[in-house]
């Protein structure tokens, strides 16, 4: 099988731990081309990969590789990729896949008509944990789910001097919900299916760099009548619980660590009777996965798409149904309203993890 050369445009929002990973797929994968309109990030990148080609634009090596990587601020998602494509490369597009409905179609239908690969970069639906715990929970291995919350608490202050289209919501696309909780919402709509209605507050309170929300509260009721909930916030100064899964079920809670990688099973609670003691079972760790692997494994699964013709996991028309029920939920809360999101439920419901 040939070695697939790939640009990566846009060097900034790649971590050092990030293009470090994909030195495993050396074998099937050859970074080409290094792309930044700083040329200090991009210098910074070839440490890693000496061999790959330094440039500060991107229409320099678009005759030179298979695919590319595009790392970039939101608002430029849709032009460059759309460049890219009519270049006739394939796109792995760091999410969100663009800022408006219009512009997401037009990639969407851009990539089918050329039958190029266009996978967004929802990176959590390739965690193992995050796997893993949807694999329980469709085998209903401890009863029906009926609730699960998503908690994601971070501190992401945007320096507006540096990075000004990070704090402004016409550039961003919104706020934090749009930027980092389509992650999430994305996830409930894998776990938990079709949904039904679903209501979203926002604040800038303790963000004041946002013009936007910087924490949100989302919560979605779904076809099956399970709950599902995910609080953000790039305004955390402490956290207990950093990034972590609950998911309530009829025999059972489980909790995913998401930093450490633990599924564990609490069932330490029975039924209350006034004036007697909790039954007490200590909780149980039922999984434990690797960490650090997520990006890997995504480009792993963009190489397979690629090379084999399998369908993206998480592609662009899922990518769609997601950022779409976030769209509801802003327009429902500037009306004073619950959003009706029937009809969103995603287009690819497939169990399976990536290869």
């Amino acid at each position: 099988m040939a070695v697939m050369k790939l640009a990566v445009i846009g060097c900034g929002g790649m971590s050092r731990s990030h293009l470090q990973g994909f030195k495993d797929l050396g074998d099937r994968l050859r970074i080409a081309a290094l792309v930044d309109v700083v040329p200090e990030r991009a210098a910074g990148a070839s440490e890693l990969f000496p061999e790959a080609r330094v440039v500060s634009d991107y229409h320099d090596i678009l005759t030179e590789v298979d695919a590319v990587l595009l790392s970039l601020p939101h608002h430029l998602h849709h032009p460059i990729g759309m460049d890219c494509l009519n270049a006739g490369k394939h796109v792995l597009m760091e999410k969100p896949l663009a800022n408006s409905e219009a512009e997401c179609l037009e990639l969407i239908e851009l990539a089918e008509a050329r039958n190029l690969v266009l996978l967004v970069g929802y990176v959590m639906r390739y965690n193992a944990l995050a796997v893993e715990m949807k694999r329980v929970l469709q085998a209903k291995t401890y009863g029906d789910v009926f609730h699960v919350s998503l908690w994601t608490e971070q501190l992401t202050i945007v320096n507006k001097e540096r990075m000004p289209w990070a704090a402004d919501h016409r550039l961003l696309g919104g706020g934090q919900l749009f930027s980092h909780g389509c992650h999430y919402i994305d996830l409930l709509l894998w776990y938990l299916g079709n949904p039904v209605e679903g209501t979203h507050l926002g604040t800038n309170f303790g963000t004041p760099w946002m013009d936007w929300e910087g924490t949100s509260d989302v919560s979605i009721k779904f076809e099956n009548g399970s709950i599902g909930y995910h609080m953000g916030t790039w305004g955390a100064r402490g956290s207990r619980l950093g990034y972590a899964f609950h998911a309530h079920c009829t025999e059972g809670m489980l909790e995913a660590d998401i930093r450490n990688g633990s599924l564990i099973l609490h069932r330490h609670i029975g039924l209350h009777k006034p004036g007697e003691p909790e039954r007490t079972e200590p909780e149980e760790l039922i999984f434990q996965a690797p960490i650090g692997k997520n990006t890997a494994c995504q480009m792993s699964h963009f190489l397979d798409c690629v090379q084999k013709g399998t369908p993206p996991l998480t592609s662009a028309r899922d990518s769609l149904q997601s950022l779409r029920v976030i769209w509801r939920l802003y327009e429902a809360e500037r009306a004073g309203k619950v959003a009706d999101l029937r009809g969103l439920g995603l287009v690819d419901q497939r169990d399976a993890p990536p290869s």
